[in-house]
């Protein structure tokens, strides 16, 4: 296979940036992945297979490649939590076989793909569902409730302070500081951005005047590439608001927002009723499997500012090796096991088995370009 220098520099990035095998805090990230006398279970692949995207499925990927690797121990799989904007880059101009993104391939982008794709428009498979936590930073308190006019308020600089009107309606009985807010928001090209800007732009009530996008479209507050950039920013400062991956938030403090009339906190369980009360964009190929998030919906216990997270491969690769490690990597993610090592490492919700069965049937039809 021909190699651009770009895609010969990313492979070597991606080699170098690769995550390591062991989470952080466990021996073990995916449980104990060994075959039946207790030793990796056999494989006849091998090869190095290079990734490179959101940066919110970082821990998930590093309990993917511990277990994927447990089972395959002549693969290697890189991942480069770049943030998902990069992660599509590195795709399309060929320097990765796969990517991982919060937001799915753009009409521009599936069209771009069609060349890096031996001919065929790339594929979407939602891999990895997850709240979205309002995270801040106050002494002395752990949770509010923010509704998401309230939240839009407060991003767009309206709201300034946290003893606002606005913010001690929504959270009676709670003594709020006389403290200036500082908002956090990503520097980078963000799959979490957008999916949080999607949620303020139609659950807001117009609060949000600006469209759904990656990059941020205001100027002020504090910036922070990656998710782990915003998370150390947040807890950099008192007075500090953002928006992460539930599973990196830590100790910091969470909002529940608004869902009908009940206040619902971010969870694994409200981040599954989200996701099955959206229908799929029925507009794309059968294979391309696209979640339509209904943020607006009043379904009892969802949570609707949630993230999907999407790998993206192509149809036919140039080489049947790609294809095969491809196949088998992505099959391991979003198998059972794969989907509980997830769970277990940073607390996303297991894809439905109805979801898993399509998703698997658009695995099975990779393949070597003819």
């Amino acid at each position: 296979m021909k190699l651009s220098p770009h895609r010969a520099g990313a492979l070597a990035l991606a080699g170098t940036l690769a995550l390591t095998l062991t989470a952080c805090g466990s021996d073990d990230p995916v449980g104990g992945a060994t075959g039946a006398a207790g030793a990796p279970s056999a494989s006849d692949l091998s090869g190095e297979l290079n990734g490179a995207g959101a940066s919110s499925i970082e821990s998930a990927m590093e309990a993917w490649r511990a277990g994927f690797q447990n089972e395959n121990p002549d693969v290697t799989v890189n991942y480069d939590p770049v943030g998902s904007g990069g992660g599509r880059t590195q795709f399309l101009e060929g320097g990765v076989q796969f990517a991982g993104t919060d937001s799915a391939l753009s009409e521009d982008e599936l069209a771009q793909s069609i060349e890096r794709c031996s001919g065929s428009a790339a594929i979407d498979l939602p891999v990895y569902v997850s709240p979205i936590a309002v995270t801040f930073n106050l002494d002395g308190i752990d949770s509010l409730n923010l509704s998401a006019a309230t939240t839009a308020a407060i991003f767009d600089g309206k709201i300034t302070q946290w003893d606002a009107p606005e913010i001690a309606a929504e959270n009676p009985g709670v003594t709020l500081p006389s403290l200036a807010i500082t908002t956090v928001h990503r520097s980078d090209d963000s799959g979490t951005t957008k999916n949080f800007t999607d949620y303020l732009s139609k659950a807001s009530g117009g609060a949000w005047a600006h469209e759904a996008s990656g990059d941020w479209p205001l100027e002020g507050g504090q910036s922070a590439q990656g998710t782990s950039g915003l998370i150390q920013t947040v807890q950099s400062a008192q007075g500090t608001i953002g928006y992460a991956d539930l599973s990196k938030v830590g100790d910091l403090g969470t909002a529940s927002i608004k869902v009908g009339d009940e206040w619902v906190a971010p969870s694994e369980a409200a981040a599954a009723k989200a996701l099955d009360a959206s229908p799929r964009d029925d507009s794309r190929d059968a294979n391309d499997i696209v979640i339509k998030l209904d943020r607006t919906t009043t379904e009892a216990g969802a949570y609707p500012l949630v993230l999907v997270s999407y790998g993206v491969a192509c149809p036919a690769y140039e080489t049947q090796e790609e294809a095969d490690l491809v196949k088998a990597f992505l099959t391991y993610v979003v198998s059972e096991q794969g989907q509980k090592a997830s769970e277990s490492a940073a607390g996303s919700a297991p894809i439905s088995e109805a979801l898993r069965t399509d998703v698997q049937a658009a695995i099975d039809s990779i393949s070597a370009a003819s």
